[in-house]
């Protein structure tokens, strides 16, 4: 007996749910269209061809729809989209369980992890365009008493910040908030996310403990150094939601000691097609902007795009995004979890090539040979005999009489019991009479 499966599909905000329901699981494909940015990877490697792409031009210069339609019917559950969407917008599960938690399921790679190098320090974080990195210091100033004040023009010390030395790691600000940064916008050329390192000479009591955690040596302070009982070390925790990680890098490229360790989804290239620039109009369209997860496109001062490279993660949006196809992305790598020996190993291991090849692999169809056409005879048109209304008649009160045999609530009762023995030679015999009554009366006879 086949088992019975049911799908459907349920909408809740900007998250369309399909569902698939089986005597023994629940699959469940969650596709935020919000979250997702039109790159296509998961209609290349989709090997029923239930994704398609929507209008992803139109949808990159505002309009609110999914970039992606899926077609139910054809999907499968595989849970291949999932597995390989570079911004997460996809998350399926087999009776609660992630498919990206299990390990017969090879998914996508990307990770920034600290090394030992990480201070840390308070430039990363506002870097990140996912909001993937979190940073918390300790211990802060306000846990060794607060700021002395002290008596106009008796005792008063001196504060200064080399701007040569500072890198704007803001460590110091993070400890005492005598210190303020000046926020400005990250660019992909100029990553630093600070103006200036500004100092409230009111508010500082110089004590001198920044001197200690500025790691290039940058404050000098002269006044009234505060005497601790035993050493202290301004430290923190970074924590890096992997979830959330694209593996752009922007975290590696601001930091001033390598402290992190950037692992791609993708390796490749991309190129800006000369001939189609002049079509392009950054200013008006910004489509290539809009797409980019990881924030890695600007105008030059020749007013064209230009893209960092080395912030690229190499999805291929832009490219889909772009009306003058001015951009080409070409992948050579996937990072990605084992392939285990599974049954379905192949067919992942052809999904995955597909992200570098742009293309499933079908089934060569060209050589195929249809059979001719075979005539076929018609059928000739069905004629009904004629009838003869008088011999019809007395046929139907032939087999009146039969049924009236045949209705009787003994008759039934011993055919229901099974019991024909002797009961049914007497029935068998009253038909037969019952039979020859019916053939005479046919044939004109008075059926005595």
């Amino acid at each position: 007996m086949a088992m019975e499966i049911e799908k459907e599909m349920e909408v809740e905000g900007s998250i369309i749910k399909s569902i698939q329901k089986s005597e023994n699981s629940v699959k469940v494909l969650d596709y935020d269209y919000k979250k997702c940015n039109g790159c296509g990877i998961c209609v290349d490697l989709c090997p029923t061809k239930a994704l398609s792409l929507g209008p992803v031009i139109e949808i990159a210069t505002g309009l609110d729809a999914p970039p992606v339609l899926i077609d139910l019917d054809a999907c499968v559950f595989c849970g291949m989209c999932a597995a390989f969407c570079p911004v997460d917008a996809y998350r399926m599960t087999s009776n609660d369980r992630d498919y990206r938690e299990m390990e017969e399921y090879p998914h996508l790679v990307s990770r920034a992890e600290p090394n030992e190098k990480c201070l840390p320090c308070a430039l990363c974080e506002p870097v990140c365009p996912t909001e993937a990195i979190t940073v918390v210091f300790f211990p802060t100033r306000d846990v060794f008493g607060p700021l002395r004040e002290e008596e106009k023009g008796e005792g008063k010390g001196k504060i200064e910040v080399d701007p040569e030395k500072c890198n704007l790691c803001g460590r110091c600000a993070k400890f005492c908030e005598a210190f303020l940064l000046t926020e400005r916008e990250p660019t992909p050329t100029d990553l630093v996310p600070f103006e200036q390192l500004l100092v409230d000479e009111d508010l500082c009591d110089h004590c001198g403990l920044c001197v200690g955690i500025c790691p290039e040596e940058a404050i000098k302070v002269e006044g009234n150094p505060l005497e601790l009982e035993e050493e202290f070390e301004f430290s923190g925790e970074i924590e890096v939601d992997q979830d959330k990680c694209i593996g752009c890098g922007r975290c590696l490229l601001v930091c001033p000691y390598q402290a992190m360790e950037i692992t791609k989804p993708f390796e490749g290239e991309i190129k800006l097609v000369e001939k189609q620039l002049p079509l392009c109009d950054p200013m008006g369209c910004h489509a290539c902007f809009n797409v980019c997860p990881a924030d890695c496109w600007y105008v030059g001062e020749d007013g064209k795009i230009k893209v960092e490279k080395d912030q690229c993660i190499f999805c291929g949006a832009c490219a889909k995004a772009c009306h003058c196809l001015a951009i080409e992305v070409d992948r050579s790598k996937v990072t990605h979890t084992p392939v285990t020996e599974t049954p379905w190993a192949e067919e992942w291991k052809e999904a995955i090539s597909s992200i570098v090849t742009k293309s499933r692999r079908r089934p060569d169809l060209s050589g195929i040979v249809l059979p001719p056409e075979i005539e076929k005879v018609p059928i000739p048109e069905i004629v009904a005999p004629e009838r003869d209304p008088e011999l019809l008649s007395k046929i139907n009160q032939a087999l009146g009489e039969l049924e009236a045999v045949i209705n009787k609530p003994k008759v039934r009762f011993v055919w229901e019991r099974d019991e024909i023995d002797e009961a049914s030679e007497k029935i068998g015999e009253r038909i037969e009479k019952a039979k020859a009554k019916a053939a005479a009366k046919a044939e004109g006879g008075d059926g005595k």
